[in-house]
């Protein structure tokens, strides 16, 4: 083999190297001892070592300006979705349903909509599916799917009420089903929990 090809082939590693840190930088990065759920109620991918989430930014259907850090004090199932998503569509009246059964000052379905038409759109769907209790959350550039690193449509994540990663789920999911409407009571019923929810942002 040639100098040439040496050298070629060198330059091929270099950037394949280059490459797989790059993609390994921007992917999800869950505690190497996170869990299948499997066992936890069969729907989420928790982590062993719970995650601080960025503070994203986006606005409700008055078009008032939220962050994240508003929900501090309670735990929350954000679902981040599109009307234009098949799936999705599919499953906001469950999440409308698991509102229903466990909305409250400790807990709330933060349904984050990425539509470029903005609440009108929403509501539009709202009215549509006759969703009823959840609020109208819009972020129209869409910038929290790259911060939160959401790979696909739905993606969900439950959120203590620290603000901080309890565990994600990709795809759509029977929410209001009696095993995961479990899984979640139990993170609403621990100490920490029950304490912040005095503190609860409405």
């Amino acid at each position: 083999m040639n100098r040439g090809w040496i050298a070629a082939l060198g330059a091929a590693a270099l950037v394949v190297s280059a490459f797989s840190i790059y993609i390994d930088q921007r992917s999800p990065s869950p505690d190497r001892n996170s869990v299948s759920a499997a066992t936890q109620g069969g729907v989420f991918s928790l982590l062993d070592k719970r995650a601080p989430l960025p503070d994203v930014s986006f606005v409700d259907g008055g078009g008032r300006p939220v962050r994240l850090s508003d929900f501090r004090g309670k735990t929350i199932l954000l679902n981040i979705w599109a009307t234009w998503c098949a799936p999705c569509r599919k499953e906001m009246p469950v999440l409308d349903r698991l509102q229903t059964k466990l909305g409250g000052p400790g807990f709330e379905v933060v349904a984050l909509s990425i539509d470029r038409g903005g609440a009108v759109a929403v509501k539009s769907f709202y009215e549509e599916l006759d969703i009823k209790e959840l609020r109208i959350y819009v972020d129209a550039t869409a910038q929290a799917t790259s911060d939160l690193r959401a790979i696909g449509l739905p993606t969900t994540l439950l959120v203590d009420p620290q603000g901080r990663e309890i565990g994600r789920k990709v795809g759509p999911a029977e929410w209001d089903s009696p095993e995961v409407v479990k899984l979640i009571r139990k993170y609403l019923e621990t100490p920490a929990a029950s304490a912040s929810s005095r503190g609860t942002i409405q």
